[in-house]
């Protein structure tokens, strides 16, 4: 019996990557963990106050039969929502994707308490 990949939840069809927020003088810098998934599977959106990424980590494909050994990496659909404070809505958003890592700058115009 295989254990349960971490970050998925059985009785839901996608998983959440881990993220970091921080505030700046300038607006938000969001770190997103997307090891594995293509820069075109990835939708990021904004509307009012929250944040949206999403997309799909996919398998490569196997050119011959093969059987599993283990399998720990969670392949398929994935989201992760954030909730700023303030609506950042209308916001400049600068995108870099490196290293499995997606980096957003979120220049909000909104001033948050």
């Amino acid at each position: 019996m295989m254990p349960k990949a971490s970050g998925l939840r059985c009785s839901e069809n996608f998983w959440y990557p881990a993220a970091d927020v921080y505030r700046t003088g300038e607006g938000w810098v969001v770190k997103v963990e997307l090891a594995g998934v293509a820069p075109d599977e990835l939708s990021v959106e904004i509307s009012g106050d929250t944040l949206r990424v999403a997309g799909t980590r996919r398998d490569e494909a196997m050119t011959e039969t093969v059987s599993y050994h283990q399998l720990e990496i969670t392949y398929s659909r994935f989201e992760k929502t954030i909730r700023f404070p303030c609506p950042v809505e209308g916001a400049r958003v600068e995108r870099r994707y490196r290293d499995g890592l997606l980096i957003l700058y979120i220049r909000s115009p909104a001033e948050c308490d």
